[in-house]
């Protein structure tokens, strides 16, 4: 097969990302805006020695989950990956994703999955967006990244957001480059694009936290999980590399609590150490937890760890390492990032 080449698939699964899974000819294809059961015509477009990408020319036979997508974009712009799936189906598909990453890079035999805790909303949810301005045109990357393609609106945006999207695009003079469009100004710091979901996950993260004398919550943000633990815990002692951040925690802190600034890897030894915390809650960025936090938890054991991921395959990677101290105790899910490819998800880890 080369590309421009043109093969029947089934497509039998689909990869973290939003890709369809098939084989032909001994090579996996990546299918994206495809489903499970469906059999299409497809148009390879890249070729390696162990896998194909391809582009639907035609579907042949469709899903009973497959819908029709609302948005006019859908398929061109590359930020949404699933909404010709109907929601529930984007949930479990979420779900069996997030038990794979543990099971085949994890090694875990039968990871505690639970079933990924829905958004209140699946579209309107987001709170910010970063558009692309390339004058005349305001919008996002295509599927292909060589694109920009051009927004009036976009689906998953709250209304203040896409009004200022369309604030934006009447601007007589655009200056090139991206601009973030929020619906929230009084912010400092990292905050969760979609508000009520990430109450969902704070409930769940609340949950597997428990009650306790200390918690260190490194990667603590603004304090946005500290601030809703502080009722359980008698001391909140939180880390964060971002000065912005961690001056917006204290704003309004209570007695008990401490947010210190630097990064958790040189912190956090010296933090278990003085502070002997009940719980751990790690909530790192994509790349997951450094290997010197980890070496950290593994020398100094706490009861309990918590950990908050936006990247299956990381915090699996990083569940393995800690699996030598520690048990997996549950696995939870929230879709923070509903028609996307992208999945939030909190762990439980007891001693």
């Amino acid at each position: 097969m080369k590309p421009g080449d043109e093969a029947i698939l089934e497509i039998t699964d689909v990869a973290y990302g939003g890709a369809g899974l098939a084989r032909h000819e001994g090579r996996v294809v990546f299918v994206p805006f495809t489903l499970p059961g469906e059999t299409v015509r497809a148009r390879v477009t890249k070729v390696t020695r162990g896998w194909m990408q391809a582009r639907v020319a035609e579907v042949l036979t469709a899903s009973p989950d497959r819908i029709a997508p609302p948005c006019p974009w859908f398929g061109r712009c590359g930020g949404c990956a699933y909404q010709h799936i109907a929601y529930p189906r984007q949930l479990e598909i979420k779900t069996r994703q997030v038990s794979e990453a543990l099971r085949r890079i994890g090694k875990f035999p039968e990871p505690p999955v639970e079933p990924a805790r829905p958004s209140p909303q699946h579209y309107g949810y987001r709170n910010r967006i970063t558009v692309h301005v390339h004058p005349p045109r305001v919008g996002f990357h295509g599927v292909d990244p060589r694109e920009l393609v051009d927004v009036e609106e976009c689906l998953l945006a709250a209304e203040p957001v896409n009004a200022a999207l369309q604030a934006l695009r009447s601007k007589r003079r655009l200056r090139p480059g991206p601009a973030t469009l929020r619906a929230h100004h009084e912010h400092g710091g990292f905050r969760q694009v979609n508000d009520e979901a990430a109450e969902i996950l704070a409930a769940v993260v609340a949950e597997m936290a428990g009650t306790g004398d200390t918690l260190l919550d490194a990667y603590c943000g603004a304090g946005f999980f500290a601030k809703r633990l502080r009722g359980q815990f008698t001391r909140m002692v939180g880390i964060d590399w971002d000065a912005r951040s961690t001056e917006s925690a204290r704003r309004g802190a209570e007695t008990g609590e401490l947010y210190l600034t630097g990064d958790a890897a040189d912190l956090l030894p010296t933090a278990l150490a003085e502070h002997a915390p009940s719980v751990v809650l790690l909530d790192p960025p994509s790349q997951g937890v450094a290997p010197a936090v980890i070496d950290a938890l593994l020398e100094r054991v706490v009861p309990r760890l918590v950990y908050v991921s936006c990247d299956p395959a990381t915090l699996s990677r990083d569940a393995a390492r800690l699996a030598a101290r520690y048990t997996l105790r549950r696995v939870v899910p929230v879709d923070m990032f509903p028609q996307t490819a992208s999945i939030e998800t909190a762990a439980l880890f007891a001693a």
